[in-house]
């Protein structure tokens, strides 16, 4: 962490091992091999190299970054474009990703703070985070004082003890309470609105990529927690001004340039290659091989892939933990398939169109980005073409029948329609360019999970996991789950080594009102 203040005084350090301040004085340089060059993966490889850590870093594809990953592409008419797989917000909250970041901008120039993100239904309310307070409770207070879908009366008319798990988060804690329970049988218990459920509610629960029937009622209590009533840092937050490219290549830099950067470790990466089985039996500890048969000896692993890899690479890895580890791998699940897409249009979209917009009642839809209004290399294009625009649709938690060739077809149109009832001007505009990206590799965080997930740490010494499907019982989530196990797996093995780790930050890991904490404690038996 570097010494830039936090806005909020009430984050939590989480303090490293101590140990030596690098491997250099050990009898010999250890050598790792990260699996994945994501967030969890490059926080990983940071992590060691900073420690004097020999480090290769091996990615399936030929860019870095994973899901927040950037790339060039071609239009029809071989123009070519920023792509990425979609809006990512970067919360005030992601202490570790943004120290992650900082290795290469330390001021994070490349971050800019959108105002507003308002969330719109199907019947034209519409909530809005501008101008709230930071500090809790009264930035949930203000909220549901201007709010449109949750009032005064509903909050009276709340299960108050029942509710009390949401005011009083406490991590794991919350996990052993909550976890069985899913959110949307949580949310009826306690009486919450239900027009303020779709609105707000639904809109977070989704970017879980997943719907509230089927999410941990644990990580909507969690995710309220991390985002609202657990800290100062408010729920606005920045948006990268350029393709997620740029993010990685200086951090790249960064690690591969070793000393020019005081790093004693040394980063070599390989994208553009798949590992598909571990051997510990023969050579170093561990012996990698990858889908050609070439193999590579290794002190240590990190395997920071998402949840379909990790199972791939352990299935074909027999010798490598034990059955209780392997079933839990083996039982480790995917939340359902979503849609990007992304257009490119002749005209622009009215200025008064927020930068992004989140939907509730409006399936297929989550949500609307205009990506010219904050990416740098969207702008220039749109500036190109006269004033056109670059527009991303976003649909969550898609049924199986969407995900394939007739379904998607209609879905398509569909999101469309959606556009174009929400932007009117959108409706005449010509479509110069369109990409359809369907995926299906985030993790699955539903009702049960939590107890079976595994942990980055694994029964083999010197064998660690990280992402953002690892379990880790701080209150983080999404990237900055994935950056913070990435860090908690170069911990794990630098103590292992008895060399220092690195501190982590976190909101606090329980609800700041002592009474609410007392109050849930007292009625922990009522769900």
């Amino acid at each position: 962490m570097t010494s830039h203040a936090q806005a909020d005084p009430r984050c939590i350090r989480h303090r490293a091992q101590p140990g030596l301040p690098d491997a250099a004085l050990l009898p010999t340089r250890p050598h790792v091999v990260v699996v994945g060059a994501g967030i969890a993966g490059l926080a990983a490889a940071t992590g060691l190299a900073e420690r004097g850590v020999s480090v290769d870093v091996v990615e399936r594809e030929h860019y870095l970054g994973g899901r927040v990953g950037g790339w060039t592409d071609h239009l029809a008419d071989d123009t070519p474009v920023a792509m990425n797989r979609g809006f990512h917000a970067f919360f005030r909250q992601y202490y570790n990703l943004r120290a992650l970041l900082r290795r290469n901008d330390p001021e994070l120039r490349f971050l800019t703070p959108l105002d507003d993100y308002p969330l719109i239904d199907a019947h034209g309310r519409q909530d809005s985070f501008r101008g709230l307070p930071r500090t809790p409770p009264w930035n949930a207070l203000a909220f549901v004082l201007r709010s449109p879908t949750f009032g005064l009366r509903d909050l009276m008319r709340i299960n108050r003890r029942a509710a009390a798990p949401l005011a009083a988060v406490s991590v794991p804690d919350i996990y052993h309470r909550l976890d069985q329970f899913d959110a949307e049988t949580f949310l009826e218990r306690i009486n919450f609105p239900a027009a303020a459920r779709h609105l707000a509610f639904e809109v977070f629960s989704r970017s879980f990529f997943i719907e509230p029937a089927h999410m941990s009622a644990a990580e909507l209590a969690t995710m309220f927690h991390i985002y609202f009533l657990g800290s100062s840092e408010g729920l606005l937050f920045d948006v990268a001004d350029t393709n997620f490219d740029e993010l990685w290549s200086p951090l790249r830099e960064y690690l591969t340039a070793g000393r020019a950067h005081s790093l004693t470790g040394t980063v070599r990466f390989h994208t553009g290659v798949s590992i598909a089985a571990i051997d510990t039996t023969t050579g170093a500890p561990f012996r990698l091989f990858d889908t050609t048969g070439a193999w590579v000896d290794a002190d240590a692993v990190v395997l920071a892939t998402d949840v379909s890899a990790l199972r791939r690479i352990v299935g074909a890895s027999p010798t490598l933990g034990d059955t209780a580890w392997r079933t839990r791998i083996e039982h480790m699940g995917t939340a359902p398939a979503f849609l990007v897409q992304r257009l490119w249009l002749d005209r622009p979209v009215n200025e008064d169109r927020p930068a992004f917009l989140g939907t509730g009642s409006l399936h297929p839809l989550d949500n609307i980005s205009v990506v010219n209004r904050y990416e740098r290399q969207a702008r220039h294009w749109a500036h190109c073409h006269n004033g056109g625009s670059v527009i991303e649709l976003h649909a969550y938690a898609l049924p199986e029948k969407a995900t394939v060739d007739p379904g998607r077809v209609a879905l398509r149109q569909q999101m469309l329609a959606r556009l174009h009832a929400l932007y009117p001007e959108t409706a005449e505009a010509r479509i110069l360019g369109e990409r359809l990206q369907y995926r299906r590799d985030c993790p699955r965080l539903g009702p049960g999970d939590f107890a079976s997930r595994p942990t980055v740490a694994t029964p083999h010494r010197g064998l660690v996991l990280a992402g953002d499907g690892i379990r880790i019982d701080l209150p983080v989530a999404l990237m900055e789950r994935a950056a913070t196990t990435g860090w908690s797996a170069a911990n794990h093995l630098l103590t292992q080594w008895g060399v220092s780790g690195h501190d982590l930050y976190t909101v606090p890991i329980q609800g700041r009102s002592a009474l609410l904490r007392r109050l849930a404690t007292r009625e922990s038996h009522m769900l």
